[in-house]
């Protein structure tokens, strides 16, 4: 399970590394150039939300409901963990895309910070690490 949930999340992961990088180089010998001024006043604010919602508020409520559904189970099968595991390795992962066009669009210091600071949050926080994927099994007591 473990193995199947990591090529997933690297699935994910890698095109955002790459996208970082070639933005990077991008920026770095100007072959870009930066949105306008209303685009980055609207972007800033929303890419800042939609990283909140997707990396923090999004998984409390989706953990809190899953674990209302399978509160009355005496055991939960691995597939079912496995459906929400993935669901949740989706949206999360989402947001190191939100930080990426923060940072392509030069988007100000603030706005671009934090879309970075929770994309990292989202790729070390949700890592479905072998002690990860069996503290959940034991959690939602999977057979």
């Amino acid at each position: 399970m473990a193995k199947n949930l990591k090529r997933i999340y690297f699935t994910f992961l890698v095109p955002s590394i790459l996208g970082f990088a070639i933005a990077s180089w991008a920026k770095t010998y100007d072959f870009i150039e930066i949105g306008s001024a209303k685009f980055i006043e609207i972007a800033g604010p929303l890419i800042f939300i939609l990283g909140i919602v997707l990396a923090i508020a999004f998984p409390i409520f989706y953990r809190a409901l899953f674990a209302h559904k399978s509160r009355d189970l005496i055991n939960l099968s691995e597939k079912k963990l496995l459906k929400f595991e993935r669901t949740l390795i989706n949206v999360v992962m989402i947001t190191p895309y939100l930080a990426l066009i923060a940072y392509f669009f030069d988007l100000p210091r603030f706005y671009t910070a934090s879309a970075i600071l929770i994309g990292l949050y989202a790729v070390y926080y949700f890592y479905p690490s072998k002690t990860r994927v069996a503290f959940e099994k034991k959690i939602f007591r999977v057979k």
